[in-house]
């Protein structure tokens, strides 16, 4: 069955980890993560490192910096479920790419229907910025307010949206 759900939270909160434990509940071993993150650096590297030890060895990883879109008409049709980690550095690629508020809106609007054609679950993570305080710089802000306007937009196209705070799911919008 074709389920979208979102799992946004705050900077380690669990987020990634939970989304994994879903998708470890949908039969098959297909299962195809992702990845969003081009690491800049060598501590960045570590990290990604890490996040592979930690799934499972059946896991797939696709690194798709930018073509989310795309990538989820074209995998979902082979993955039993997909889980992409994360929207926050998809949402950063693009922004760093092209900066125009309204790019960046095409492109939140083609990924919203991307999941109409998707084929298995898609399992979405992405990081909530508008808990935190006020960004001091004129860039950071703009960030935040277009992370917001594509969390929201994600969410409202999500069958299911989970918060998770403090490693605690909190459902927000679905029933199970």
């Amino acid at each position: 069955m074709r389920e979208i759900i979102l799992v946004i939270g705050g900077c380690r909160s669990g987020k990634s980890r939970y989304a994994l434990n879903l998708a470890a509940q949908v039969p098959g071993q297909n299962k195809i993560f992702v990845a969003t993150c081009v690491p800049g650096d060598d501590e960045m590297k570590q990290r990604v490192d890490q996040h592979k030890k930690e799934r499972e060895p059946y896991w797939k990883t696709m690194e798709v910096p930018v073509l989310l879109p795309e990538a989820i008409i074209e995998k979902s049709r082979k993955g039993n479920v997909l889980v992409i980690d994360c929207l926050t550095l998809w949402v950063n690629n693009l922004f760093m790419e092209n900066d125009d508020q309204e790019h960046i809106e095409k492109q939140v609007k083609k990924l919203t229907r991307s999941f109409e054609q998707a084929q298995c679950p898609v399992i979405l993570v992405s990081n909530e910025v508008g808990t935190g305080i006020v960004p001091e710089n004129k860039l950071a802000r703009r960030f935040r307010d277009v992370m917001g306007y594509s969390n929201q937009n994600i969410a409202a196209s999500a069958d299911k949206v989970i918060w998770i705070v403090a490693g605690i799911p909190v459902t927000i919008k679905g029933i199970k």
